[in-house]
């Protein structure tokens, strides 16, 4: 079985202006076209049995209708995270409705939502939505729009998981993209989850490994960032990896369904 943690998808009136502009900031050519037939089609050409869609809030305004959006979308083969902004005064109702609706999770993006991570908005939104079961995956590390001004540094993870010890908390891209060293300076043996989500096939892979093994299996999640990383691909780069069966298999989907609670036969 296997899960990707992290991918993308668009309501069809806006997904091909939304992968045009986002493939632009990337300099990156989509593996999908953004809508959630063309996730469906990749996953399931992937061998993939379940892909989490993760939707990044930029304005307040956008969050009922994301969430509305999301809540379509609770059955294999993708199912979708709900999305909250920083700035939300209400951020407990919101959080609460969100839950209510049966969505597992919330996606946070520091960069686009242009609030640094250690702000104590994140802190008390995150600690709710940890009291009430909410998965919380974040954006950490450097991102193509804002390269030099990164808004969720690894030192920046550390101070939130110190202050608020979440239990659900997944950082992507292996805890900081391209921040690695800082990630094992910082964050490596933490009660945290990171996510594999397009790094697979730039991460060096010694590294990527070392990292495994020292923050434990357990705590990582396979992900590709579709459409910005191919899942067929990285299923194939994963696979020939050289860990362990039981290693693989915890990465592939066993910590997933345990963080989702479901059973590993979806499918």
């Amino acid at each position: 079985m296997i899960v990707d943690f992290h991918t993308h998808m668009f309501p069809d009136k806006i997904a091909r202006g939304t992968i045009a502009f986002l493939g632009n900031v990337c300099k990156t050519k989509p593996d999908t076209d953004g809508t959630y037939t063309g996730l469906r089609r990749a996953t399931e050409e992937a061998g993939i049995d379940l892909s989490v869609a993760l939707p990044a809030v930029t304005k307040v305004s956008q969050i009922d209708s994301i969430n509305r959006f999301a809540a379509q979308y609770q059955e294999p083969p993708v199912i979708s995270f709900g999305g909250i902004h920083p700035e939300c005064e209400n951020y407990k109702e919101i959080l609460r409705q969100i839950r209510d609706m049966g969505l597992k999770g919330i996606k946070l993006h520091p960069d686009y939502q242009e609030m640094y991570f250690d702000d104590i908005r994140y802190k008390r939104l995150i600690a709710y939505a940890s009291e009430l079961g909410l998965i919380v995956s974040v954006h950490a590390g450097k991102d193509p729009k804002c390269p030099d001004d990164v808004h969720c540094t690894p030192r920046m993870a550390l101070e939130l998981l110190k202050d608020v010890m979440p239990e659900k908390l997944v950082l992507a891209h292996m805890g900081g993209n391209e921040l690695w060293d800082e990630v094992e300076e910082y964050l490596v043996g933490q009660e945290v989850y990171f996510d594999t989500g397009v790094v697979l096939n730039r991460m060096p892979q010694e590294q990527f490994l070392r990292m495994v093994r020292i923050h434990g299996a357990d705590k990582i999640l396979f992900a590709t960032d579709s459409p910005w990383g191919a899942q067929k691909e990285f299923v194939e780069i994963l696979s020939a990896m050289p860990l362990a069966s039981e290693e693989k298999e915890m990465i592939f989907s066993g910590n997933a369904c345990r963080l989702l609670d479901i059973l590993p036969n979806i499918s």
